[in-house]
């Protein structure tokens, strides 16, 4: 499999990214706005399937550090090139997103229209399963997708209170805040979380 506009799919897009930079435009609305109303500075934001690193790249001149990971050589070179001319803190990983494995946690995980060309809904529920060991309480996920797989990706998190809390959603954008770890259900007590303004967020992608 191979990546495109920052996700696996059928296609390979290294010809595609080496012909044309910002094939993808610029990152969405919703994306832009989370992160202007994020109040942790110096986040880490891991992109997975960044392609040439949009998100990754806007992340990182609002002063986060971020690390992107896409099948695309190509794209992950034009990112990793484009920040160290601005001097922006990014890394570039080329790897399939539902192989991906660190040994950190991340405070903001993004999925920019990623999850709809997986071949099937096993595999994506088998990468959202998967957030919950790259995140900590008090992380989020933002998910841009289509519509066609809108009921799977609400419902994984919908079903799942104890761990996720959905904090911002539209037609094809969803934003959930990670509230606890599956270990720790039951317990009681705080969870500290970084302050996030409420942004107005009604733009369809």
């Amino acid at each position: 499999m191979r990546s495109g506009c920052g996700q696996p799919g059928l296609v390979d897009y290294d010809p595609v990214y080496r012909d044309r930079k910002r094939v993808c435009g610029a990152p969405f609305p919703e994306f832009r706005a989370f992160f202007d109303a994020y109040a942790r500075r110096r986040a880490s934001v891991l992109d997975l399937g960044c392609g040439q690193g949009r998100d990754a790249l806007m992340a990182a001149r609002l002063g986060h550090t971020t690390l992107g990971v896409d099948l695309s050589a190509a794209g992950v070179a034009q990112m990793c090139e484009e920040a160290a001319a601005d001097g922006l803190r990014v890394q570039g990983r080329v790897g399939d997103i539902r192989s991906f494995r660190a040994r950190r946690r991340f405070d903001v995980v993004l999925l920019d229209r990623v999850l709809h060309l997986l071949p099937d809904d096993a595999e994506r529920r088998r990468t959202l399963r998967r957030l919950s060991s790259l995140t900590r309480p008090g992380s989020f996920v933002l998910i841009a997708d289509t519509a066609r797989h809108r009921g799977l990706i609400r419902g994984f998190f919908e079903r799942r209170p104890s761990e996720w809390r959905v904090a911002r959603r539209n037609a094809n954008f969803l934003c959930v805040e990670r509230v606890l770890g599956r270990a720790r259900r039951g317990a009681t007590g705080d969870v500290s979380r970084p302050r996030i303004k409420r942004p107005a967020i009604t733009a369809t992608l």
